[in-house]
């Protein structure tokens, strides 16, 4: 019987009520913030009370959406417990977004509130009925609603299957969707690692991550929360103020660019890492070389894993037993994981590369409003297709060898090509254009556009496309290099083969040469 089958049987029900039971010393420091201020978790407990009844002074109730677009504070963090404890589902999006990409978001999950940056409110009222606000030093309108609120709040009634948070996570085709993750899926992945990576209440974990991706707000959150431990909470991340704060934790969660600049510190030492126990990297690929070049200058492995947001953690290297650079490890407890041939679907053999499925209490309930989207990745018998390829060795290593689809991952974030596409199309001279991940040592990935000109069209000016990209997108979708060629390849049915464009452009980022 695995952690969380010992917990599902115990009848508490939901995730809330699974934080309350763990909560064994209510006075013990949750939070440490980087502002000066410190919450303990009765502390954490009463502040999404409070929230909660602003939230329910607004009219949220079960299951109703709050998006959230706000910058990182411990009141940014606790809206999702306050959400949880109303049973209402819990909408992050990145800060990055502008309010044209916001509007897409919204206008799907059809939020019944949106709290966000004060700057922002402008640009998004009118989106829904309400708009409230907090900035990332815990102000706004929202922080003086709960001045007058109440601590103690009555939970709404949930159970595990019940949705609590609606993530949206991007493909390389159509728009992005919406995977709805339940009580369920968030509390057995955190009763899962908080056993799987040995989390107990003398761990302190030094939390840089942002907390509107799965990473930030429920892999590294949960797992503390669950285990007693705490956190020390950085509004960025800052690899000087990450090494000095290293004597003082004993566990990082961070993304590839976290160990890269690390790497490069002159302040990483044996001696500055000799306190900390467990460095996890994820949400991007992780270059062999940096964790082998960091075991050299450290004597700690990282150890890597695989999610999605549809997911969370399915796989990990183990926390005692050998980490391989270049695997993301072993299934998690309780979580099946298969690689299956992507036409037919049937099991391939142990070695052989295919789609990555995974099955367990972890796996979205699907995709909002989209039942022929849910019915096309979620097999009858449960297993996910995950759209990565990969392959399993005879020790049971899951190796990831690429993806099925085209999605971009650059410093943790998912780029969804075509809508990158359908922007540069758009500026004059440009017939087409292909977007791709190229290998970038600090981001995992590079987002890149390859264009194509129309005849006769030769001025092309690199830095104005780029430019005006950055006034329409994310600063984290903005391609890092925009070329011109004279067309792009192409098989026998038309179609662009973006494989071939990233094996030719795949030193782009490691050289100082360009390709010819």
């Amino acid at each position: 019987m695995t952690a969380w089958d010992e917990v599902k049987n115990s009848g508490v029900g939901n995730f809330p009520a699974l934080v309350r039971t763990r909560m064994l010393a209510p006075n013990a420091t949750f939070i440490r913030g980087d502002d000066g201020r410190d919450f303990t978790y009765e502390d954490y407990w009463l502040l999404s009370g409070r929230i909660a009844n602003a939230l329910a002074h607004h009219s949220v109730g079960v299951g109703d959406r709050v998006a959230v677009q706000v910058g990182k504070s411990v009141e940014g963090l606790a809206l999702f417990l306050a959400c949880a404890r109303l049973g209402a589902i819990f909408l992050p999006l990145n800060t990055a977004y502008t309010a044209a990409e916001v509007e897409y978001f919204v206008g799907d999950a059809e939020p019944s509130l949106i709290i966000c940056e004060p700057a922002k409110a402008g640009a998004l009222a009118g989106m829904a009925k309400k708009v409230l606000t907090l900035d990332d030093q815990g102000g706004g309108s929202l922080a003086e609603a709960l001045q007058s609120q109440p601590s103690s709040f009555a939970d709404a009634k949930t159970d595990w299957d019940d949705g609590a948070a609606l993530l949206y996570t991007s493909g390389t085709t159509g728009k992005s969707k919406g995977a709805l993750l339940t009580h369920g899926n968030l509390a057995s992945n955190a009763v899962t690692l908080v056993e799987a990576w040995n989390f107990g209440p003398k761990d302190v974990l030094i939390h840089a991550l942002p907390i509107y991706h799965t990473h930030g707000l429920f892999t590294a959150t949960n797992t503390v929360l669950l285990s007693g431990g705490s956190l020390l909470f950085r509004r960025k991340f800052d690899v000087d103020d990450v090494i000095a704060l290293l004597p003082r934790a004993t566990s990082l969660m961070g993304v590839p660019t976290f160990y890269t600049r690390l790497l490069g510190h002159e302040g990483l030492t044996r001696d500055s890492v000799k306190h900390m126990r467990l460095f996890i990297s994820g949400s991007a690929p992780l270059l062999a070389e940096t964790h082998r070049g960091f075991e050299e200058k450290t004597g700690h492995a990282i150890l890597e894993r695989f999610g999605m947001t549809e997911t969370s953690m399915n796989t990990s290297n183990p926390y005692r037993g050998a980490r391989r650079a270049g695997t993301v490890g072993l299934p998690l407890p309780g979580i099946d994981v298969r690689v299956t041939d992507p036409v037919s679907g049937a099991s391939l053999p142990q070695g052989d590369i295919g789609m990555i499925e995974v099955r367990g209490p972890n796996v979205f309930k699907g995709y909002w409003r989209n039942a022929e989207k849910t019915a096309a990745e979620l097999r009858p018998d449960g297993f996910f297709i995950t759209g990565d390829l990969g392959s399993i060795d005879g020790q049971g290593y899951l190796t990831i060898s690429g993806r099925g689809k085209d999605l971009v991952i650059t410093g943790g974030f998912n780029v969804y090509p075509k809508e990158i596409e359908m922007e540069i199309d758009q500026f004059p001279g440009v017939v087409e254009s292909a977007v791709i991940g190229v290998p970038h040592a600090d981001l995992g990935e590079g987002v890149t556009a390859i264009v194509v000109l129309k005849a006769g069209h030769s001025a092309f000016d690199e830095s104005g496309m780029i430019s005006g990209l950055q006034k329409r997108l994310a600063k984290f979708k903005v391609p890092k290099r925009i070329i011109a060629v004279p067309e792009l390849p192409r098989n026998a049915m038309g179609k662009v083969q973006k494989s071939l464009l990233r094996q030719a452009y795949a030193e782009l980022y490691m050289l100082k040469r360009r390709p010819v």
